[in-house]
């Protein structure tokens, strides 16, 4: 089984261009095609002698977390902007929740905006804490490393440079994270509550 690259039915986003989606679509699909062929590479090492590749299939399967991560982080990215920009819903589980964990829905997003301006390469990124019943909002570096193991990726935003530096130098993250905000389709996140 080979993972395919999905498909976005993107509209015109507003202070994101076409361009800057264009250039992180290719991104997306380097994620794809190289979680397939490390995958591949573990199959072809095992199958030749996996006692003997074992430090090479170890080292493959370190990476192979980076790639997939980076490939269903970017499904969960772009997918947020089908449909279009569209408000939350007031009376809806998501406004519920943060309204409940960070005092109000307007709280919460200047929390995430604060979240997202944080030095360096990552992803800001709300999760949903069913066991704890909460949300937390965190900064996630790498793909592979800092995910909250086992919750629910509600919202996630890229803010790696390549997500914005077609359209914006790293001083104007901040003009990136409003644009971001501004083109979510809250439906969309919305429908990631369990």
């Amino acid at each position: 089984m080979e993972y395919e690259v999905k498909k976005f039915d993107l509209p015109e986003l507003d202070g994101i261009s076409a361009k800057q989606v264009e250039v992180h679509l290719g991104l997306y699909a380097g994620y794809v095609k190289h979680t397939n062929v490390l995958r591949e590479q573990i199959a072809e090492l095992s199958a030749l002698d996996a006692e003997k590749y074992a430090y090479a299939i170890a080292e493959i399967r370190r990476r192979l977390g980076f790639e997939f991560n980076g490939m269903r982080m970017h499904e969960l990215y772009f997918s947020q902007f089908e449909g279009g920009a569209k408000d939350a819903s007031d009376d809806s589980a998501l406004v519920a929740a943060v309204s409940e964990k960070y005092g109000s829905w307007d709280d919460f997003i200047t929390h995430f905006k604060s979240v997202g301006m944080s030095r360096g390469i990552g992803w800001t990124i709300l999760y949903q804490d069913p066991i704890g019943g909460t949300m937390h909002t965190a900064w996630v570096t790498d793909h592979e490393l800092g995910q909250l193991g086992s919750l629910p990726v509600i919202l996630a935003m890229d803010m790696w440079e390549h997500a914005f530096m077609v359209d914006y130098v790293p001083a104007e993250k901040k003009n990136y994270v409003e644009a971001f905000l501004k083109n979510v389709n809250w439906s969309v996140v919305e429908g990631r509550m369990v």
